[in-house]
């Protein structure tokens, strides 16, 4: 069963933290809160570990796998381009919601990728989650904590009851996530690509950037 990580009196968030990067740097799975469902993340620089994360959740391995980065800096080494289009979403809508897929840097797992050559990749304005990328140095993966096909996980309770005895740890922060998804842009068409609709819309998007869209 997995390993509940909760605040309590006696237990801190930065120990939580501490715990839960250790998991992902030994190959482990962790639930983690995210500002839209909860996260399913392991490290993403690990093929073994991506492997595992197509088991718990029961998903084809056509199926792409975005990840959650911790800061800008992260980014350089996980894709082999930034477009000036995925250049002005990231300066408007990053920390947030939404997920942009860059050409994915040759280092970057196949599994991943579905071989697609290509990567999803999210800032997350939720404080927590780019605090546990940087943690760990590594980017995370940022697929829905949740069996595939089945309803998304907004709690830890949720998480639990779909994957507990599935992944290592469910971190619970004693908060619950939105009710909506992180919108996926592709970047690497011109014009941009809207994969799936989520919290930032089709309008934000032209209103904010004057990107045109496919």
């Amino acid at each position: 069963m997995a390993r509940l990580l909760k605040i309590s009196p006696d237990v801190s968030r930065e120990s939580i933290l501490h715990d839960a990067a250790t998991i992902l740097l030994d190959g482990g799975a962790v639930a983690y809160p995210t500002e839209t469902f909860y996260g399913l993340g392991v490290d993403a620089t690990s093929e073994s570990a991506v492997c595992r994360i197509f088991d718990i959740k029961g998903r084809n391995f056509k199926n792409p796998v975005s990840v959650i980065i911790g800061s800008i800096d992260q980014l350089a080494p996980i894709v082999s381009a930034i477009p000036p289009s995925a250049q002005k979403l990231m300066d408007t809508f990053w920390p947030g919601p939404l997920t942009i897929v860059f050409k994915a840097s040759d280092r970057m797992s196949q599994v991943l990728t579905a071989g697609t050559g290509k990567i999803g990749v999210r800032l997350s304005s939720h404080d927590f989650a780019r605090q546990l990328a940087l943690e760990t140095g590594r980017p995370i993966t940022a697929t829905s904590a949740n069996l595939s096909g089945a309803p998304e996980c907004a709690t830890a309770d949720d998480v639990i009851r779909q994957l507990g005895d599935k992944i290592d740890a469910v971190i619970d922060l004693e908060e619950r996530g939105g009710a909506i998804g992180s919108t996926i842009v592709d970047a690497t068409t011109d014009p941009l690509v809207i994969l799936r609709s989520g919290l930032i819309t089709a309008e934000d998007i032209q209103r904010k950037t004057g990107l045109s869209r496919g």
